[in-house]
This record gives structure tokens, sequence and C-alpha cells, in this order.
């Protein structure tokens, strides 16, 4: 058994270092290191943290969580949706350094959730819910990077939400952009879409990745205008921290704040960063592994293990709270990546950029960084989907549209939690009309109506029954059968039992066919569950 692991875990790592394999895999970081720089310093601006605890959140999910994790397109790094979460912790508890502590014990509580292995509950999302979050975010980015593509760039981060920044940072900030309209910065975006279409297309240059170019001609056409009016300003350009010699760089880092590990609120803020962080991670893994071309299946609790030693590994750095983020994920998906390599060598290219090369990076229009979130939001939420949503009928339809506008319009855990309560509801009307299926046949003056239970019979299919039986007409000989029913709820069971017992006043005969007295719920074979789900 041992040879059999070992043998299993060299093809894992020999799969890594394939040739065919990192093809596909470097060009994908590229594209996913371009994403992630703006919004690692984005995200961490936002929250109010100083802004290379974002670098240091997007290295740590690059390299330690892509390490750990067993999802081959996911990437992790700071999350949009907890910067509001972090931005009131900060303030409440006083320093960032205390803030840290709560972000090491939120994630010893992840670790300890991937241990008792809660990651299950990340595959009871349906995928209408999934779909609906995806689209939901492609919009969000398409509204948000709209007033970058033309020059409007302060205040760089992902909005998770309309509300959340309040409106004067959301449709309003599309007005403001018009204020603020950029020539250049237009012009950029704008050739870097269509370098983003077209250039995949062209069969001897597509294997230079698309985002490249896109970035290298950001880069030169910024050095052209420069000196005229056309110039950009600092506003549009990245700007990533620069540091002189080992003192200063290791200034940059910051250390948790350990003795405040008795204050109540440290822990409520540890809870409420694991449960959220938690949920849009697993909401996440099964976003990508939808987009997955492969169709490969992430081992969830694994995936919260992973996380919760990256953001312990974060915050004794200094870093912010991390999940799997989608945005990047997607992008790393599109950019054709085939292994967890890609979300390795990206968090290698983020902390070798920090080192190295800040002031080439300090060159990128924020533009081009547009350009490719637009293409992005676009494939996240392309009219096709809606067309193939309408199709599969309105209880599926209508599910993905709340959730699409109930991201956008409030936050993402809200609006997977309302497409969820729609989701419940058209399960339950589902579940309620479908608990049986019946015959009638006459001879003569008798009646005969045979009812054949569904599989699973429970509490909810208790008064469509009640409403069957009821309506049954006098004189009639009724067989309940029960022959394919793995487990009838014991409500049920009395009902059928009192109508049995009952029947004979309005003359019906009931005879009960495979119907047991009691059933157990049947049980899931866990060893196969353990092996699918590490």
């Amino acid at each position: 058994m041992e040879k059999g692991n070992s043998t299993a875990s060299r093809f894992e790592v020999k799969k890594y270092i394939l040739k065919k394999n990192l093809k596909r895999d470097i060009p994908s970081s590229i594209v996913v290191f371009l994403v992630a720089l703006p919004l690692c310093l984005g995200i961490a601006l936002a929250s109010g943290a100083p802004l290379f605890a974002g670098l240091v959140a997007g290295i740590v999910g690059g390299i330690v969580v892509g390490s750990i994790s067993g999802s081959q397109l996911s990437v992790s790094g700071p999350a949009a949706g907890l910067t509001a979460i972090v931005l009131g912790a900060i303030g409440s508890l006083g320093s960032y350094e205390i803030f840290l502590l709560a972000l090491v014990l939120a994630g010893a509580l992840q670790l300890v959730l991937g241990l008792i292995k809660a990651g299950t509950i990340g595959n009871y999302f349906p995928s209408s819910v999934i779909e609906g979050m995806l689209a939901g975010i492609g919009l969000l980015l398409i509204r948000k990077q709209l007033s970058h593509a033309v020059g409007y760039d302060k205040d760089y981060f992902l909005d998770e939400s309309i509300a959340q920044r309040g409106a004067e940072n959301a449709w309003s900030a599309v007005v403001n952009a018009l204020n603020a309209f950029s020539l250049s910065a237009t012009l950029i975006s704008v050739l870097s879409i269509l370098i983003l279409v077209y250039w995949p297309k062209i069969k001897k240059l597509n294997s230079i990745p698309a985002p490249f170019i896109v970035v290298a001609l950001g880069i030169g056409l910024a050095l052209l205008f420069k000196g005229t009016n056309y110039a950009l300003s600092e506003d549009h350009m990245v700007n990533i921290p620069l540091f002189d010699g080992w003192h200063e760089f290791k200034g940059l880092f910051t250390s948790p704040d350990f003795s405040a590990i008795g204050k109540t609120e440290v822990w409520v803020v540890a809870l409420t960063i694991a449960v959220v962080a938690s949920l849009e991670t697993l909401l996440g893994i099964e976003a990508v592994d939808k987009m997955d071309p492969i169709k490969r299946i992430t081992p969830t609790n694994r995936e919260l293990i992973a996380q919760g030693v990256g953001n312990m590994t974060s915050a004794m750095l200094g870093g912010l709270p991390m999940t799997s983020v989608i945005v990047r994920s997607s992008a790393n998906v599109n950019a054709g990546a085939r292994t967890k390599m890609s979300s390795i060598i990206h968090g290698t290219m983020l902390f070798l950029s920090l080192i190295l090369i800040p002031n080439v990076i300090n060159m990128i229009p924020l533009a081009c960084l547009a350009a490719i979130l637009l293409v992005t939001g676009y494939r996240l939420t392309r009219v096709s989907l809606f067309k193939h949503m309408y199709h599969k009928g309105w209880d599926q339809f209508v599910p993905f549209v709340v959730t699409v506008l109930a991201v956008v319009f409030t936050d993402l855990l809200k609006g997977v939690g309302i497409g969820m309560a729609l989701s419940i509801f058209y399960l339950l009307r589902t579940n309620m009309r479908n608990p049986y299926f019946y015959k009638m046949t006459e001879e003569g003056d008798k009646k005969n109506i045979r009812i054949k239970l569904a599989e699973e019979v429970s509490f909810l299919n208790k008064a469509a029954i009640q409403v069957l039986l009821t309506g049954i007409p006098k004189e009639t000989n009724v067989i309940i059968d029960g022959s394919n029913s793995r487990f009838i709820d014991p409500d049920v069971l009395e009902t059928i039992f009192n109508y049995k017992h009952n029947a004979y006043t309005k003359g019906i005969i009931v005879t009960l066919e495979n119907i047991k007295s009691y059933y157990t719920v049947p049980k899931l074979n866990t060893k196969i569950v353990e092996e699918i789900n590490p």
C-alpha cells in the first residue's frame, strides 16, 4: 500500500514539470500575475491596511496555498469580499497588529474545519446559484473596470457590491469617470481589448500570451505619450512600494500582537473571518471546478486546510486574509492553465517583482489591466449563459437571475444567500409535487387506483399525499406501493396507516405493498466519500 502511495506521489509531482503542462502554466501565471498585482494593492488600500500587506497575501496565496491545495486551477489571494470586515475589524480592535492576531486564530479555525471534514458544505450549493454568482461578479468587474479603462484610476480595487462603498463610489463613479476622461488611457484600453480578442486567433503568433502583448503595448504607449499633452499621470499607473536595502525591506513586515489573545472581540473577529473566508473559498472552488475544461474535482477539506495554513502564514508576515479568488482563478482558466504550477509561479513572480523590478512594474498603465479584467468579466457574464440558463427551465433561471441581481446590488455572500433561499423554495415545491405517481383503472362499477411512492418520501410530501388520499372517491380499491422507496418519513407512514385504518368507512379497501412499519435513513458509503473528498 505504501509503495502504491509513493508511486502515486511521484506521478503527481511529475505532472507539474511536464513540458506540455508548463507550456500552458507559465504563460497563464504571467496573466494571473498581471491581474493579481494591482488587486493586491487595491484591496489593501480598501481594507485600511499597509499596501505591502496585500502583496504579502498574494505571495503567500500563490506559493503556500498553491502548494498545499488540491485545486489545479484555483488562485488564492486577498479577497475584495473581506475588505469591509477587515476595515471594521482594524478600527474596532485598535491596531493592525491585534487584527493580525485575529487572522492567525481565523486560520487555525479553518485548519480545524478542514480536519473535521466540514468542506462538504460547498457541495450543497445549486449550480444555478454558482452560475449566478459568477455572472454577478462578471458584471461587477465590467462596471468597476469601465472607469479605469477611460482613465479614472482613483481608489483602484475590486468592489464586490454596489452598496459596499456607498452610492458616491458606485454608479456615480461612471459620471466621475467621464469628467476625468483620458484619451491616452482610453486608447490603450481599446487597443488592449482588441488584442485580447483577436490575438489568440492568429495561429502563427498566439503562442505568445495576449496579456503579455497588452502590457508591452501599454508600457510602450505610456513612454510614447510621456512629455506630451496626452501623458499619463501617476494615478494612471501601477504603484507598488519601493525600498532601499534589506533594512527597509525587513521593516515592511508586521508581527501579530499575541498579548491581546484573551480579548473576546479578537475571537469574534477571528470566527467571522474564518466563516466568511471559508464560505467564499468553497463557493469559489465550486465555481472554478465548473470552469475547468478537464472537469477535475477539488478536495474541499484539503482546501480548507490549505487556506488555514495560508492565512496563518500571511498573518505572521503582516499580510491580509485570503480566499480562493474567482477573478484571478477565472483569468487563470481563460489563459489556459493546466495545473497549480500556474498559481505557484504567479506567487513567485509577485515576490520577485517586488524585489527585482519594482520600477518596471510601476510603468504599467492601469488601463491595460482594466482591459484584461473587462474581457474576463464578459466571459463570466456572456449573453449565451443567460440563454442557456433560460432553456433549463424557470426553476433554474429564476434563482440564477435573482442571484446575479442580488450579488450586484448587495454583496457576494448576501447575494448567494438570497439565491440559495429561492433555490430551496423551488426545490421544496418540486419535492412536494413528486412524491408519487398513480394509475387508475375501472372494472365494472369498481375503481382501482395504484399509488407508487417515490424513492425518497420526506415529511415535505405529507401534505400532497394527504390531498391525494382525501380526494379518492368512495367504493375504490387502493393499492399503495412502496417497492421503490428506500426511505419513507414516519409522518408519512402515520398518514398512510391511519388512512388504511379508517378508509373502510367510505367503502374503500386499502392494500399496502412493500411498505415497512419503520425506515432508517440510508447510510452513505463513507469509504467512497473519503476517496473522492479526502
